[in-house]
């Protein structure tokens, strides 16, 4: 069984589950369900621009070796 297989099963469980719930916590649910969603797309594009970005200090060279190094130029 391949993964879009076993993702679609997973989704018909979950919507099997919650076909019985109020419209009102459907709702709700969707909502938080959407705001976990904002933050992990967040999250991602922090990561990435953490991972390329420039160095964000005023430091000196010298001052930016030893802050590296520990040791004094």
């Amino acid at each position: 069984m391949n993964t879009t297989d076993t993702n679609t099963k997973l989704i018909d469980s979950y919507i099997s589950l919650l076909k019985n719930m109020s419209t009102q916590n459907k709702l709700e649910l969707i909502s938080k369900q959407t705001s976990t969603v904002k933050k992990d797309l967040v999250k991602d594009k922090d990561d990435f621009y953490k991972a390329f970005g420039g160095w964000d200090e005023n430091e000196s060279a010298e001052d930016l070796i030893e802050s590296i190094t520990g040791y004094s130029v």
